[in-house]
């Protein structure tokens, strides 16, 4: 070996060390991942019976005040407070005395005023056929006349008083104006009542049928009419929107009443319409000023998507998005619009169509643009009950 190839042997012998330590620091590439299984649901028209829930009180039918029409003193009380009581069932007994006393004197001016015209008749009939034979002057005639006709206008004046005392006499007997419950009286017997005084006496609610008074939200009351418009929503046949309660303790009213009238105009200090309902309340279980909720049925759309609520979730703005898996496999984050909860679900109103896959379970796997292995899920999303119950939300 020459003196001139141990400096090469030592240079091959570091370019061998330094190529294995530089084997020895690369990695293997990293194996590539499988897609990710998600779960999804493929969305497709269907018929949902759409209902408002709104909070409202219940408001009496129809309500009277009873209050005495003459002055005098109660002297019976013939009603039980707190009962049912009938159109013209006698209330109270006011004292009658002065008012039948008036009665027959006003009887009796009658009585004389007829006696007196029987007289003047009687002399105008001879006059009549005198003045003829120029017995009598025709002044004497035309006097006789006039006495008469005042007696006519006399009569016509006692049987007005005599109308006057009957009225008076009779409202010393006080009736319920309307049928109804009766509240407790608010006077007993020996008390003064007054003619025209302000207090009441007692008052007659009529709870048989009952009104509902709810607020719609002006917003909601454009969504109905729009829908109705684009044959959305299909109406009762018979036209009517049947409406059910729940009460404040959470049962639900066993009858079913209909809508019965909105207003025209909308309260400005809070966006609404009042829409009124009528309750059959047999029973007499609703009771005028209590809380309920009622359910305004507003018809089916026929051609409703639904997306379970677990698919959906909002961004920092509320607007609501979900997972679309398009067709080849890969996934999109969508801004889509919601309407009412049907179940336990969303009702879609903008942003997916029929046909389209949306992630169920396995969103947190999920990113724009990945690859994922989509799986149907078991149970599709429907309304719980062909007549789902949905609650007013907000846009």
């Amino acid at each position: 070996m020459t003196m001139h190839s141990i400096p090469l042997r030592r240079f091959l012998v570091s370019a061998v060390a330094l190529l294995a330590l530089a084997g020895c620091n690369r990695k293997a590439p990293a194996p590539k991942l499988p897609p990710q299984t998600v779960s999804v649901i493929t969305l497709h028209p269907q018929a949902v019976t759409i209902h408002t829930s709104l909070p409202g009180r219940t408001d009496a039918f129809e309500i009277a005040q009873v209050r005495p029409q003459v002055t005098g003193v109660i002297q019976k009380r013939l009603f039980t407070e707190g009962a049912d009581v009938k159109a013209g069932q006698q209330l109270y007994q006011i004292d009658p005395s002065r008012y039948q006393a008036a009665y027959d004197t006003a009887r009796g001016q009658l009585a004389e005023a007829e006696a007196a015209e029987v007289t003047a008749r009687a002399k105008l009939e001879r006059y009549r056929s005198l003045v003829k034979a120029h017995a009598v002057s025709s002044q004497e005639y035309d006097d006789a006349l006039a006495a008469e006709k005042q007696a006519q206008g006399q009569i016509l004046s006692a049987k007005g008083q005599v109308e006057s005392a009957e009225v008076n006499l009779g409202y010393t007997k006080m009736y319920a104006p309307i049928s109804g419950r009766i509240s407790r009286t608010l006077i007993t017997v020996g008390a003064l009542v007054t003619a025209n005084q302000t207090d009441n006496t007692a008052i007659v609610t009529r709870l048989d049928p009952i009104y509902v008074d709810v607020n719609l939200p002006a917003i909601t009351l454009l969504r109905l009419k729009r829908e109705m418009a684009q044959g959305r929503i299909e109406r009762q046949p018979n036209g009517e929107v049947p409406v059910t309660l729940t009460l404040e303790d959470g049962s639900t009213y066993e009858h079913v009443g209909r809508m019965a009238l909105s207003e025209v105009n909308v309260d400005t200090s809070t966006a609404s319409v009042v829409v009124r309902a009528i309750m059959p309340n047999p029973d007499k279980m609703l009771l005028p000023g209590m809380y309920v909720h009622a359910q305004l049925e507003e018809g089916s759309d026929p051609n409703s998507l639904l997306v379970p609520q677990q698919a959906v979730s909002h961004n920092t703005h509320g607007d609501a998005q979900v997972w679309v898996i398009k067709p080849d496999d890969t996934a999109e984050l969508r801004q889509i619009q919601i309407g009412q909860a049907v179940g336990d679900n969303w009702l879609v109103t903008g942003g997916l169509k029929d046909g389209e896959r949306v992630v169920t379970v396995g969103v947190q796997k999920v990113k724009p643009g990945a690859k994922v292995k989509p799986e149907e899920a078991t149970t599709p999303p429907a309304a719980s009950s062909p007549d789902a119950t949905s609650q007013n939300k907000g846009q």
